[in-house]
């Protein structure tokens, strides 16, 4: 059974009362997620990841398209829905004056978590979220990477099948971030739960997600793993040569070469396969008498799949 099956998925925001204005957020997306998977979903602000996400959290209802979460129908079955998944924002803010403690015990009463168990769940996740030292802190005091812990553990309290996670390092220094992106992957690992992630970060998403999906202006417009969006969009290797000026000015014309760049210490080839290519490449400047004072190979960023996918 797949944890999300959405179906194009439709939702247009309304405003104004006289001068009705219109704000299409969604344009007919469809989406699987399989269980027990990391599902990583990019795109560039205003693209409509969060709307899709409240969707599926049945905080919003779609104007059209079918969806069902973990098999259930989120118009029909939204209170089943909500009793087995969890979500965490990056911009998530609680009482100003609450403890730790006293926040998590009051979601975990919401969610119908009571008595020993609540207790024995909040300690647990103070723990595990690194908060022990900042119980009795007020929430107002706290800096950003502890709010960010506590509304993780706030997403964790009634055990979620399905959890979704919306730019959750977001601000935060990168030893918080790597900290908080350890512990996101230890949720799939030790309890097998199946998460949806949206962030801008390019090395979050390729270090933890097994599929990616990129969305702008309310469609998907590619989704697989990292290295299957580096091939779609025709994104390859790099090969980098120091050499001579204008030394291997045809490697451009070569097979499987993308492109080739002058830079100032000699040419940058981008090249479908570095592995297949290089020896070639080599050959040819060989040929040409050239001298090759060093090469280098930089395989391609998912940063460079997103900014291509954003224009």
């Amino acid at each position: 059974m797949l944890a999300i099956d959405a179906r194009e998925v439709a939702k247009t925001f309304r405003a104004g009362l006289i001068r009705r204005r219109e704000t299409p957020a969604l344009r007919g997306v469809s989406l699987t997620v399989e269980r027990g998977a990391v599902f990583g979903l990019l795109g560039p602000n205003g693209a409509g990841k969060t709307t899709l996400l409240s969707i599926l959290a049945t905080l919003l209802t779609p104007d059209r398209g079918e969806v069902y979460v973990l098999g259930l129908d989120v118009r029909r079955e939204a209170d089943a829905v909500r009793r087995r998944l969890n979500m965490a924002s990056g911009n998530a803010s609680f009482l100003w004056n609450l403890r730790i403690p006293e926040i998590l015990a009051f979601y975990g009463r919401l969610y119908g978590v009571h008595g020993a168990t609540l207790r024995r769940r909040v300690d647990e996740l103070i723990h595990t979220c690194e908060l022990d030292a900042h119980r009795r802190v007020p929430y107002n005091e706290l800096s950003t990477g502890l709010k960010q812990r506590l509304a993780l553990a706030k997403s964790l309290l009634n055990e979620p099948e399905l959890l979704f996670l919306d730019e959750p390092t977001l601000g935060l220094d990168p030893d918080v971030s790597a900290r908080l992106r350890r512990h996101i992957a230890s949720l799939r690992s030790e309890r097998g739960m199946t998460i949806v992630l949206t962030t801008h970060y390019m090395r979050e998403a390729e270090e933890l997600c097994d599929e990616i999906a990129f969305i702008k202006a309310g469609q998907i417009l590619a989704r697989g793993t990292a290295d299957q969006l580096k091939r779609q969009i025709a994104i390859g290797d790099v090969i980098a040569f120091r050499l001579d000026p204008g030394a291997g000015a045809r490697l451009g014309e070569m097979t499987g070469v993308l492109r080739a760049t002058p830079t100032s210490d000699g040419l940058e080839c981008t090249v479908d396969s570095a592995e297949k290519r290089l020896p070639e490449l080599l050959a040819a400047l060989h040929g040409e008498g050239a001298t090759v004072r060093g090469v280098a190979v930089r395989e391609p960023q998912l940063e460079e799949v997103f900014v291509e996918l954003a224009r």
